[in-house]
């Protein structure tokens, strides 16, 4: 199970530069001009976790495996892409297929950095951006909606639920506004939403990329960003691209006194990973042992055979139960023993709904 998070945003903002710090490599090439970035490309991300080293120590695991995210640096956009300019009908194919959005937007002057629109104005940058990826839905549904209207008026059922879905939101766009704010919250509706793979359907987490002196608290740029995320419901954080890509090139033993040395108790791109986890609604669940520990990542509100089939689908198939600890009381107990011990490890059925943290051993038949 694939999730990825599309890293968007203006030329020369940072985004190739944060690619190449999330995944420690120089897979993205980071130039001062446009378009340096031609093909998406994709790294993935351990997601950091301290219970799992909390968990791997009291099961004297010999190794640890961290759940992972997807990102996908994705080629500059400029204005005009919804009419293909630029790279334009590329972008738009490529932010399709991701399920959510980090918008990296410039917070910092520099001379020496050019700026695609001659200035710097990060509200500015993410309304260019959005009016694009709205211009595009716009165009979608102006072809799909009524089409939907005539089907449904001659009764074809899945045509009818699916106008009642995404008339409001045509609606939204031809008044500037983006698909998500009317993303339905019954299940049913949700899955005609998400099936018309609107560009501005999907979560965003806006990224301020900072200057070093920044990095810990932010600047009135991207405290303007932040006041913009809060009116929409959607997260933003502070990131200093320069320090992370320097990061990346350090020892682990040297990061922690550099961060300190900053103000920082940790990197940027924890935060990015950690807050683009919480925007796809992602839980993390473990499986322990003495081989190793490993977490696994599974969408919120999931049953225990769903869980199962994450980490094959034989077991989902074959579900029995699932011997459950949350991850408190594995803790605390000393391991799986010390919880069955104490009462604290649970047999759970079909209709569990797993939490996030818990510890879980699957029973199946196949």
């Amino acid at each position: 199970m694939g999730f990825r998070c599309g890293i968007v945003g203006l030329p020369n903002v940072g985004k190739s530069t944060l690619f190449n710090a999330l995944t420690e490599t120089a897979a993205a090439q980071a130039a001062n001009y446009p378009f340096c970035t031609i093909e998406p490309n994709v790294g993935q991300v351990a997601v950091p976790d301290p219970r799992a080293d909390k968990l791997a120590s009291i099961a004297g695991s010999a190794k640890i495996i961290e759940t992972q995210l997807g990102f996908v640096d994705i080629a500059g956009l400029v204005r005009g892409a919804s009419k293909g300019e630029g790279l334009g009908n590329q972008f738009l194919a490529n932010i399709r297929e991701v399920d959510a959005i980090v918008h990296v937007l410039r917070c910092f002057e520099d001379g020496d950095v050019t700026h695609v629109e001659g200035k710097v104005d990060p509200i500015a940058d993410a309304e260019t951006v959005e009016t694009e990826l709205m211009l595009a839905d716009l165009e979608s549904l102006e072809r799909r909606v009524p089409n939907l209207g005539k089907k449904a008026q001659q009764g074809d059922k899945e045509a009818k639920a699916q106008f009642g879905v995404l008339s409001p939101v045509l609606e939204l766009l031809r008044e500037g506004k983006p698909a998500r704010l009317g993303r339905p919250s019954d299940p049913e509706e949700i899955a005609w939403f998400d099936q018309a793979q609107l560009l501005t359907g999907k979560p965003v987490l806006y990224v301020c990329n900072v200057e070093e002196a920044s990095a810990a608290e932010g600047n009135a740029l991207s405290a303007r960003v932040f006041d913009k995320a809060k009116v929409e419901g959607a997260q933003a954080v502070v990131v200093s691209a320069a320090i992370e890509a320097e990061i990346a090139t350090m020892a682990p033993e040297d990061r922690v006194e550099f961060l300190s040395d900053l103000g920082l108790a940790e990197t940027g791109l924890a935060r990015v990973i950690r807050a683009g986890y919480e925007l796809l609604h992602l839980i993390t669940f473990f499986t322990c042992g003495p081989k190793e520990t490993r977490a696994w990542t599974l969408p919120k509100g999931s049953k225990a055979p769903q869980a199962a089939g994450v980490i094959h689908s034989d077991f989902e198939r074959g579900f029995i139960r699932a011997e459950t600890i949350a991850f408190d009381d594995y803790v605390a107990c000393g391991g799986e023993t010390g919880a069955r011990d104490a009462g604290k490890l649970r047999s759970e059925g079909k209709e569990y709904v797993v939490h996030d943290g818990d510890v879980l051993l699957f029973r199946f038949n196949v």
